[in-house]
C-alpha cells in the first residue's frame, strides 16, 4: 500500500461535507445547476466588501519593499498591532502585537495551537455537535478527542463537560457561533465553563486551556453578541479567520490571540511561532496580512444572512421540520424526520437537495443546511423539502 494505514482509515471516515459537495457537482452536470439545491458547503456567496477590493487594488499598486517576500513567521509587526488594537478595543484587555500570531485561517491556527500544546495521549474536549475536522486536527498531534453532549437547544451542558474532563485533558475547544448549529454560547455559559476549567485545573494540578474557534464571531443576528472568552478565562487562546467576516475563505488569512494572563505566555507564543514554521505554513499570506490590517472594522452585510435564515426557517417550519433557530453563522441544524439521518439526506438527494448528515458532526438524527446561498436556491428547494418529509410521516 502506497499510503499510510492511518490516512487510509481517515479517508474512509473523512468529511461528509466534501463528499456531498462532490455529489452536488455530479447532479448539476446531470440536471443543470438551476435544478440542484446545494446546501452542503459553507462557502459564503456574498462578495467581499467594496473596501476589501479597493484596499487590495491599492496595495498591489503600492511600492512596498519585499511586498511579496517572506515576512516574519509571526506576521508583519504593524498587522499584529492592528489586530491587538482591535481586540483591546472590543474586550477592554491590554493586548499587544506580541500576543498575536498571524495564521493561515482558523484551520491553520487550530493546527498550530494544538501542535504547540499537545503531547501524545493528551485529551481535547469538544461539545457535540462539533466541526468535523476537529478530530483530525487533534489526531494530527497524537491527541485524543473527547466528546461532551450539549443541551436540547445545543447550549453548553456544564455537567457533561465536567464528566468529560480527566487528568489527561489538555484543552477544550469551543466554536461560537457554532458550526453546525448556529448556536452562540451565552455569557453565563462561558462564565460557568471558565469556572469549571479553573476548578478542574486546581483538582488535577495543571492548566487546562480553553481554545475558542471564532470564524463566525461577527456573523450574528438579532442583536446578539459573542461573549469574550479572553475576558472570561485567563488560560484562553483565540483562533480567528477573516474567511466569513470578509467573504474571502480562499485567501486563508486569520490569527491566533494568546491571553496575556497565561502563565509563561511568552513560551507559548514562541512555541506557536515555531509551529507555524515547522508545520509548513511558514507565514500567513503577506499581501492578505496587509489588506486586513486596514479593514479591522469592515465586514460583510450580516443582515443579508439573517434574511436568508428567516426565509429558510419560515419555509421549513411550514413544512413541519423541527430545529433551534440559529443565532449566528449561516447554518441550520435540523432534526431528521428519520432516525437514520444519512438515509434521510439520501431522500433529499432524490429531490436534488444536498444537505449534510448530522452524523458527520457527531450528532446523528440531524442534518445540516448551509444557507450561504442565493435566495432562489432556498426558495426553489422548498417543494423538495416538503416532499421529502411527507414520505416520512
Amino acid at each position: 500500500m502506497a499510503i499510510s494505514k492511518k490516512i487510509k482509515a481517515s479517508i474512509s471516515q473523512s468529511s461528509m461535507i466534501r463528499r456531498m459537495f462532490e455529489q452536488g457537482v455530479e447532479l448539476k452536470k446531470k440536471f443543470g445547476a438551476d435544478k440542484v439545491y446545494d446546501f452542503s458547503l459553507g462557502n459564503p456567496n456574498l462578495p467581499p466588501p467594496e473596501a476589501f477590493k479597493n484596499e487590495l487594488i491599492g496595495l498591489i499598486r503600492e511600492e512596498i519593499p519585499f511586498k511579496h517576500g517572506y515576512p516574519p513567521n509571526a506576521g508583519i509587526a504593524e498587522v499584529r498591532q492592528a489586530v491587538a488594537d482591535k481586540i483591546s478595543k472590543t474586550t477592554g484587555l491590554k493586548m499587544e502585537a506580541g500576543h498575536i500570531v498571524m495564521s493561515c485561517g482558523a484551520g491553520g491556527a487550530l493546527n498550530v495551537i494544538l501542535k504547540a500544546l499537545l503531547d501524545p495521549g493528551d485529551e481535547v474536549v469538544v461539545p457535540v455537535p462539533y466541526f468535523v475536522e476537529y478530530a483530525f486536527y487533534v489526531e494530527n498531534y497524537g491527541g485524543v478527542l473527547t466528546k461532551a453532549k450539549t443541551a436540547e437547544d445545543f447550549s453548553l451542558d456544564i455537567s457533561s463537560m465536567a464528566g468529560a474532563i480527566t487528568g489527561r485533558t489538555k484543552a477544550v475547544i469551543i466554536n461560537s457561533p457554532n458550526n453546525p448549529t448556529g448556536r452562540v454560547y451565552a455569557e453565563n455559559e462561558i462564565t460557568a465553563l471558565a469556572k469549571l476549567l479553573a476548578q478542574k485545573g486546581r483538582e488535577y494540578g495543571k492548566t487546562i486551556y480553553l481554545i475558542s474557534d471564532e470564524p463566525y464571531a461577527e456573523i450574528v443576528f438579532d442583536g446578539i453578541k459573542v461573549p469574550s472568552v479572553l475576558k472570561a478565562y485567563p488560560d484562553s487562546i483565540l483562533a480567528y479567520s477573516y474567511s466569513k467576516t470578509l467573504s474571502v475563505p480562499g485567501e486563508r488569512i486569520g490569527y491566533i490571540a494568546v491571553n496575556p494572563a497565561i502563565d509563561e505566555s511568552s513560551d507559548l507564543i514562541d512555541a506557536i511561532i515555531l509551529c507555524t514554521r515547522i508545520s509548513g505554513f511558514v507565514n500567513a499570506p503577506a499581501l492578505m496580512q496587509r489588506v486586513i490590517a486596514r479593514l479591522q472594522d469592515t465586514k460583510v452585510d450580516v443582515e443579508v444572512y439573517q434574511k436568508k435564515r428567516d426565509l429558510l426557517c419560515g419555509g421549513l417550519s411550514k413544512a413541519g421540520y423541527q430545529f433551534a433557530l440559529p443565532q449566528g453563522a449561516f447554518y441550520l441544524f435540523v432534526k431528521s424526520p428519520l432516525a437514520d439521518d444519512v438515509k434521510f439526506t439520501e431522500k433529499l438527494i432524490e429531490q436534488n437537495i444536498l444537505a449534510v448528515p448530522g452524523s458527520g458532526f457527531g450528532a446523528p438524527g440531524y442534518f445540516r443546511i448551509a444557507y450561504c446561498v442565493d435566495d432562489k436556491v432556498i426558495a426553489g428547494s422548498m417543494e423538495g423539502f416538503a416532499a421529502a418529509i411527507r414520505e416520512c410521516v
